[in-house]
């Protein structure tokens, strides 16, 4: 299929959703079209007419199996759509016994990325945007904790850059700067 596949990550509070649609408006204004997919939403989307769940909250309580084809099909779904593809995604997940990579091997296969980015930005101003965004439901995470995060993405990322031979960068958030943000990933993306 023709077209880039890129996914971008960021821990929650980066500012993630707001860098990507920013970037999307201005590719679209420059006439470079591309799919914003998050997904989550995909595999969500794919188990309810599966009937396999109702609600977005039941998709953690699936059996580890069910999880696995459902990885599988949402990654194989994006990977059949022709043209450039954003996939909003998260590279790790912070579980109570430790990370969970964000993208398995059998995702990676399927959607051949070629470019993987990462939001980031100092923790101070991840923990002072959580902490004024009352429309969101966060983890209480310390300075250090958002450090160990941000870090073992980027070691994930290299990983996931080895297995797929994409390319990985790194977009800086910084409060004030979003234009620079959008700028930035605008630059990548064309």
């Amino acid at each position: 299929m023709a077209g880039t596949k890129c996914i971008i990550t960021g821990v929650p509070g980066v500012g993630k959703t707001t860098v990507i649609t920013e970037a999307l408006t201005r590719l679209e204004q420059m006439g470079v079209p591309y799919a914003n997919i998050s997904f989550g939403s995909f595999m969500f989307e794919m188990a309810q007419r599966q009937g396999l769940v109702a609600n977005r909250d039941k998709m953690r309580l699936l059996s580890k199996d069910d999880q696995r084809l459902l990885q599988e099909q949402a990654a194989e779904g994006i990977a059949r759509i022709d043209g450039n593809v954003i996939i909003d995604t998260h590279a790790s997940v912070k579980t109570p016994k430790g990370y969970l990579a964000g993208l398995p091997e059998w995702v990676l296969e399927a959607l051949k990325p070629d470019l993987f980015v990462l939001i980031e930005t100092d923790e101070d101003q991840i923990l002072g945007r959580r902490f004024c965004d009352p429309s969101r439901v966060r983890d209480l995470d310390t300075f250090r904790a958002l450090q160990s995060h941000q870090s073992f993405n980027r070691a994930i990322a290299a990983a996931y850059a080895m297995k797929t031979g994409c390319t990985v960068a790194i977009v800086t958030n910084a409060d004030h700067l979003l234009e620079r943000a959008t700028g930035d990933l605008v630059g990548l993306l064309t």
